[in-house]
């Protein structure tokens, strides 16, 4: 969750765009959870019009947000919410990503042709929009599963992606080596996705396993187009 990531990159360029088009300028802060809280005293500081975050931990991110709501500074949060009920947040932008993982589940077993296999799921357990993520995933497996006893969609492992490429690259060889009959990769983000496709290429595989990505980035929708994911 950080300017490393296209996904955010698009969010930044676009608050940027929108606030110009109103007379606005917008200060782009990039860091950690811990740094957040330090960010936000800042914006708090500087006396600035509004605050728009993107939490990286849902209930910390509470006590800064109360400071800037003793300050009469309007609070936005997009992406990931905000935990702490105290908190007040006039709205929080973001995607159903409970939904979307049903979506990429039912993507899945159309692209599995309803036979079922051995799948991997690429998540990133320290985001909340993830978990949304694969949690709508494995609910709609298992009521395929139910459905389909004979052709189960069988997770084999939820391997850490780093929701980049690289860790989410060396996840897939790993499960590779341990299933080299695997089918399918449900991953959380498009570098997660890509990291398998490098992986799968490497170990010429790339035809047998499916791959199923999310957010649908330029990087991810270039990988559409060439038949990566």
């Amino acid at each position: 969750m950080d300017l490393g990531n296209p996904f955010f990159v698009e969010l930044t360029n676009a608050a940027k765009e929108e606030a110009a088009k109103h007379g606005y300028d917008v200060i782009i802060y990039d860091g950690d959870a811990e740094e957040q809280s330090k960010q936000i005293k800042d914006f708090i500081t500087q006396k600035v019009d509004a605050i728009i975050i993107t939490p990286k931990d849902a209930l910390a991110i509470g006590a800064p947000i109360k400071e800037a709501n003793k300050a009469g500074i309007p609070v936005f949060t997009a992406d990931t919410g905000c935990d702490d009920k105290d908190a007040i947040v006039v709205c929080n932008v973001m995607s159903d990503n409970y939904g979307g993982g049903k979506l990429a589940a039912q993507g899945m077993i159309e692209a599995l042709e309803n036979k079922g296999g051995k799948v991997l799921i690429l998540d990133y357990k320290v985001a909340q929009s993830c978990i949304l993520r694969v949690n709508g995933f494995k609910e709609v497996i298992k009521a395929y599963n139910e459905k389909n006893p004979s052709a189960k969609i069988d997770i084999v492992a939820e391997l850490a992606s780093g929701a980049s490429e690289e860790p989410s690259k060396k996840a897939t060889e790993d499960q590779l080596n341990a299933n080299p009959d695997l089918v399918g990769i449900f991953a959380i983000n498009d570098p997660a996705a890509l990291g398998a496709v490098v992986a799968l290429e490497k170990s010429n595989k790339s035809k047998q396993v499916k791959i199923i990505g999310f957010d649908g980035q330029r990087i991810g929708k270039e990988a559409i187009l060439k038949g990566q994911i």
